[in-house]
């Protein structure tokens, strides 16, 4: 079976690869850069978006310039591995906007949350109040985050 990528062709990965690196160019600026009129990557832009393969388009936010810079990756080990309480917890947690990202892991953890907070003291009000009082909960253990290296929003295509 083919892989959804094998339909795209090297115009649709150069466009992608544009707009993974700035979003706001316009159709002339990407037509410019991939060797085509506005119309042709016009439909090609809305043929990528029809088929998924473009989600959405957000705004790369400055963290430490919102004060919420205090970054925390939370590994939580839930009491029991079921239906009722993974789909309890998964809920819960896409309602807290302190919860950046969440993932569903193998291994001694269950999930792996990435946090962000104004500080110390609130994250721990989050453990205290938030992820701490959940019933799923068994454990967790937080990593915190001293200096970002590297952070990419893209893909490699």
């Amino acid at each position: 079976m083919a892989s959804s990528s094998d339909r795209l062709d090297g115009t649709d990965i150069k466009i992608l690869r544009l707009l993974q690196q700035n979003a706001r160019l316009t159709l002339k600026e990407i037509g410019a850069r991939v060797n085509l009129s506005s119309t042709p990557v016009y439909e090609r832009f809305r043929r990528l978006e029809r088929e998924g393969y473009i989600q959405r388009y957000v705004a790369v936010l400055d963290v430490d310039k919102l004060n919420m810079g205090f970054t925390v990756y939370c590994s939580v080990k839930l009491k029991q591995q079921n239906l009722e309480m993974t789909e309890g917890f998964a809920s819960a947690i896409r309602e807290l906007r302190e919860v950046t990202e969440c993932y569903n892991v193998s291994g001694r953890y269950d999930y792996l949350l990435k946090i962000q907070a104004s500080s110390m003291k609130a994250y721990r009000d989050f453990v205290l109040n938030v992820l701490g009082s959940m019933d799923a909960v068994a454990s967790f253990e937080s990593t915190f985050v001293m200096d970002e290296l590297k952070h990419d929003y893209g893909i490699s295509i």
